[in-house]
């Protein structure tokens, strides 16, 4: 079993969806990621430069977040997917994407997807 980084429930407002108003008005949405990573290393060194930075990777979501407009969510959950990827020492990544106003009557609406390098 791999050793896991959360990123848990990050919250921004951004421009996302493919009705007008979408396009205009800003939406809620949580970002929930998990990283496959291998620990062994910065568990015995207690050193950042042997660890995944999760703080780098939290800022690069919420700046892709805020300077682009996503049609769809699943769009945002690749590219946030392909984001994780491209750092050393990440493995794999499950990205879920939740949009808690898209549906009338429902708490959310949630896109989940799996990438590994």
């Amino acid at each position: 079993m791999k050793d896991k980084i959360y990123i848990r429930n990050l919250s921004q407002e951004i421009l996302i969806g493919i009705n007008p108003e979408e396009r205009i008005n800003k939406q809620q949405v949580l970002v929930n990621v998990t990283l496959e990573v291998d620990c062994t290393k910065p568990c015995k060194s207690d050193d950042i430069n042997d660890a995944v930075d999760y703080s780098v990777i939290h800022d690069e979501i919420v700046s892709l977040m805020n300077d682009t407009h996503f049609d769809l969510i699943e769009t945002l959950a690749e590219q946030v997917s392909q984001l994780c990827l491209r750092k050393s020492g990440v493995d794999s990544a499950l990205v879920c994407i939740d949009k808690p106003e898209a549906l009338k009557y429902a708490e959310s609406v949630a896109v989940e997807i799996f990438r590994k390098k």
